[in-house]
């Protein structure tokens, strides 16, 4: 059943970073929206786009370890006390690996993605660690 869940998550993630993302993909880059909408009011605009992103795409991998809790394994401290911190941290992060990839340009999308895999392991791993 564990690692199921794992599965799941890898699984998640394929959704949510290349079926969900549709215009966030575009407006996640700095050179969108200094094509698109060039005036200095926009100018930080992309990072809100990064931020909704990860948060869709956090909430999507933490899908599974919610429903595992909730119905399988009672783990009533995972959803109000760990949960929020896995959510925050993995929204950090996903939008600091996108952020390197879609403007900094320092990542392509190999790495990009080993890095999202690496994030969602630890993210399994920090939840079996605790509460098996």
């Amino acid at each position: 059943m564990k690692v199921f869940i794992l599965f799941a998550m890898l699984f998640c993630h394929i959704v949510d970073d290349f079926y969900l993302q549709g215009i966030l993909a575009k407006m996640k880059q700095k050179q969108w929206w200094k094509e698109n909408a060039p005036e200095e009011i926009y100018k930080n605009d992309y990072k809100v786009a990064l931020i909704v992103h990860a948060m869709s795409w956090s909430f999507m991998i933490l899908l599974p370890l919610a429903v595992y809790t909730l119905y399988i394994h009672d783990h009533g401290t995972f959803l109000y006390v760990n949960y929020p911190l896995y959510f925050i941290w993995n929204t950090i992060m996903h939008a600091w690996i996108d952020n390197k990839k879609a403007n900094k340009h320092e990542i392509n999308l190999i790495i990009d993605q080993i890095w999202h895999t690496v994030q969602i392991i630890i993210t399994y791993a920090w939840y079996i660690l605790i509460y098996s």
